[in-house]
């Protein structure tokens, strides 16, 4: 029909419709902090009147950036990963990035080709948390090619990169020395069956604080991290000949499972043996009785990523840093004194 606009609406149609100039609405798309709460207002009222769709790949082509980041994660369904990643977007979003996310499930293949399929989208760089089994040629090869890199959580031995995450060694050190306070020296502890850095870290913490009260850690068992083998495992650790009277869990959500089969074989959680968890996750308070742990800040760690990555995008020749966060122990009644031993 003559007289019908045919055409997309540009941001010069924006701009006479707001009454503001087109540089004025090249700064609203911007987020320029220099253009007042009103004017922005009006020319985002304008684009929605009028169907104005900002083009955001022909910005970037012209930037020379994606404005992507590539975060890959290990395993999305321990909600302590969903909690990292709302940190990490907490400083990456504010600035303008949007995050390409990959749930690698542990394993290093699947980490690889989600590397090489970001790379072929071109992000800006990466967070990582490596898989299990990552290999160190993995890490150098992104920074050996000058591509921004945080490592977050976890670390592969011997990469230099940025890195987040928490001392896990003094971690586990220090709720064993804190288990004993309370009187437990036979103390066991579940750990996962993956080969990693934070692995590594706990199981070395567990050793480091029964070493120094001169107590036997040989009782430790791995496995999957899931809630169904924490609960399976209830029965193996609990019908031996002398029943560790404390138990720490690698994560929570081994924990969660303990906590439940603990209680299938008839017994009182916190009184006829402890247990603790690591992260703190929001069921840990949901269980009867409450599960007690160590929170590690995830949305911290997270938060942390974030600011180094763009640290890092800012001055990419800049020395590696690392941001390690504080960890609390939070008390619940699953933790108790231990119980005499009757002879």
């Amino acid at each position: 029909m003559a007289g019908n606009q045919t055409r997309a609406p540009t941001l010069l149609d924006v701009a006479a419709h707001a009454g503001v100039s087109r540089a004025t609405a090249s700064l609203v798309l911007r987020g320029s902090p220099a253009i007042s709460a009103a004017t922005r207002a009006r020319v985002e009222a304008s684009m929605r009147a009028i169907g104005y769709v900002y083009n955001r790949n022909a910005a970037r082509l012209r930037a020379h950036s994606s404005q992507m980041v590539g975060v890959l994660l290990p395993n999305l369904t321990n909600p302590f990963f969903a909690t990292l990643l709302a940190g990490v977007e907490s400083r990456l979003e504010p600035a303008g990035y949007s995050v390409l996310l990959g749930n690698c499930n542990e394993d290093p293949l699947r980490q690889d080709t989600f590397i090489a399929r970001m790379r072929e989208h071109g992000v800006d760089g990466f967070i990582l948390c490596p898989a299990d089994r990552t290999r160190r040629e993995v890490v150098d090869g992104l920074t050996s090619s000058a591509t921004p890199l945080v490592q977050i959580l976890r670390r592969v031995p011997g990469a230099q990169s940025d890195f987040a995450g928490v001392d896990f060694t003094e971690l586990v050190d220090d709720m064993v020395r804190r288990l004993i306070a309370l009187g437990h020296r036979r103390i066991a502890f579940v750990s996962g069956n993956m080969h990693h850095s934070v692995q590594a870290e706990r199981l070395d913490g567990f050793y480091r604080g029964m070493a120094a009260a001169g107590l036997d850690a040989s009782l430790v068992i791995s496995i999957p991290l899931t809630h169904a083998d924490g609960r399976a495992s209830a029965a193996f650790l609990m019908q031996r000949h002398s029943p560790p009277s404390a138990i720490l869990c690698f994560n929570d959500v081994v924990a969660l499972g303990l906590h439940r089969g603990l209680i299938d074989l008839g017994l009182a959680v916190g009184r006829d043996v402890s247990l603790v968890g690591i992260d703190n996750v929001a069921e840990c308070d949901l269980v009867v009785p409450g599960l007690a742990s160590v929170a590690t800040a995830p949305f911290r760690i997270g938060a942390s990523a974030g600011d180094l990555f763009l640290r890092r995008l800012g001055d990419p020749s800049a020395p590696p840093q690392n941001r390690i966060e504080e960890t609390t122990f939070v008390p619940r009644p699953s933790c108790g004194t231990a119980q005499p031993t009757i002879s």
